[in-house]
């Protein structure tokens, strides 16, 4: 890393206000009282779920597209000093990434840590191709080796078996007194690569990371628990899940104009794709429902200058 990226990743912070002081002011603004909690009725909300996932994933296909070019994303540098466990873990630790899209997140991880082992995938075979080419961008041979990107729509289908297996989920859990996730085995797609990622006859024995960077906040509400469930399910034992996401009353929830509210909490851009703004009472109630120990979370409260 040069002296001008460590500057940079040296300057990340997360405080320059506190998250109570911004939520009073936007209680307190008449013009943004839409945005306040309030439930919307149930028959809405099951209704939107179950027809809209198919174009949800289209449209967020159409997104990463659209934005191919890898100057609409910039590398989250800032992620190995949010989570320092991906630079300190042991050698040739293994991290999924759920939700991978254009690879912003994939490259700085790979960078930070020269063993990491990174499989990352998404519901768009489109965005993985451009994932493939942000990583192979950097002509570093030593990336491509220790990434492998393949297709899954976790939040529909769970994932794949190679990753652990029901098998082996049962003897981790035998050995370590540990419980995994009891969410229903699916029918699961494999990818064509399936072989040359293996490493055992039956599963890669499951991962030490898994990652969820701004992707739970595009599964519908109704879904979540049982997306966070799979990512608990392909945990080795003490493994850590690392989250982060949109916060209620980010900046990019407040631009949003009333009619693009569509649930609670939740938003449709108008390009068709979604977001939903979690509190910290919901993450908790989520993934400690899904079986997770809690070991921090709080709001990230950084103000975006433009220059």
């Amino acid at each position: 890393m040069n002296g001008a990226k460590e500057a940079e990743a040296e300057e990340y912070h997360s405080k320059d206000f506190e998250w109570e002081t911004l939520k009073q002011e936007i209680e307190d603004d008449p013009s943004l009282r839409y945005h306040l909690p309030c439930p919307f009725p149930q028959q809405e909300t099951t209704t939107t779920t179950t027809t809209r996932q198919p174009e949800s994933i289209r449209a967020w296909q159409r997104f990463h597209i659209q934005h191919s070019s890898g100057k609409f994303f910039k590398e989250r540098r800032y992620l190995l000093k949010e989570f320092p466990e991906l630079v300190s873990c042991g050698e040739f630790c293994r991290v999924l990434e759920v939700g991978c899209g254009n690879g912003s997140t994939a490259l700085p991880i790979l960078r930070g840590n020269k063993t990491i082992i990174l499989y990352a995938c998404d519901c768009s075979n489109e965005t993985l191709e451009r994932a493939k080419e942000f990583v192979a961008a950097s002509n570093l041979v030593s990336l491509e080796h220790r990434f492998h990107p393949f297709y899954c729509d976790f939040a529909t289908i769970g994932f794949p078996k190679w990753l652990s297996c029901s098998s082996c989920r049962e003897k981790i859990a035998q050995n370590s007194q540990t419980c995994f996730s009891d969410v229903k085995e699916h029918v699961r797609t494999h990818v064509n690569d399936l072989c040359s990622m293996e490493e055992s006859t039956c599963c890669l024995g499951g991962m030490d990371f898994v990652t969820l960077i701004f992707t739970l906040s595009a599964v519908p509400l109704e879904r979540m628990p049982a997306a966070i469930k799979e990512c608990f399910s392909v945990l080795k034992p003490g493994g850590m899940l690392l989250f982060r996401d949109y916060g209620l009353y980010d900046m990019t929830m407040l631009r949003f104009e009333p009619e693009r509210r569509v649930g609670f909490r939740e938003y449709m851009r108008s390009d068709g794709t979604y977001s939903y703004f979690f509190c910290l009472d919901t993450v908790r109630s989520l993934f400690v429902g899904a079986g997770f120990i809690e070991v921090e979370i709080e709001y990230c409260c950084v103000k975006s200058k433009s220059i």
